[in-house]
């Protein structure tokens, strides 16, 4: 194997990202919608609403079934939150948790899935 040639075709390197010494909250949230309601401006919703703590928003799953009415569907997010100076409080968590889904609540007309 020509190791000089590994490197010239690798010269386009990437640095890795920092890793942070903070540790991570994670939090899931199930919304259900309308089905009319689109799942982006949910997400965006989610970020605007818990803030700064917000690390990630991801989408997992999309529930449509008996336990969600007709014309509706269920949303599942993972929420992670970090501060970069500090470990989270649980307090904090929820307040942003919360913030989050209260935004969705009266933007988008959802409804907490399981409350």
């Amino acid at each position: 194997m020509d190791f000089d040639e590994v490197i010239a075709r690798s010269a386009s390197s990437r640095p890795a990202p920092a890793v942070s010494a903070q540790p991570v909250a994670k939090e899931d949230i199930a919304l259900i919608v309308p089905e009319s309601v689109n799942t982006a401006a949910v997400t965006s919703s989610i970020i605007e609403g818990a803030g700064e703590l917000l690390e990630s928003v991801r989408l997992f799953d999309i529930y449509r079934g008996q336990q969600v009415p007709q014309g509706s569907r269920s949303l599942a997010f993972a929420l992670r939150f970090r501060a970069s100076d500090r470990t989270l409080e649980a307090a904090e968590i929820a307040s942003a948790r919360q913030s989050a889904i209260d935004l969705v609540i009266q933007r988008h007309g959802a409804t907490l899935r399981g409350a």
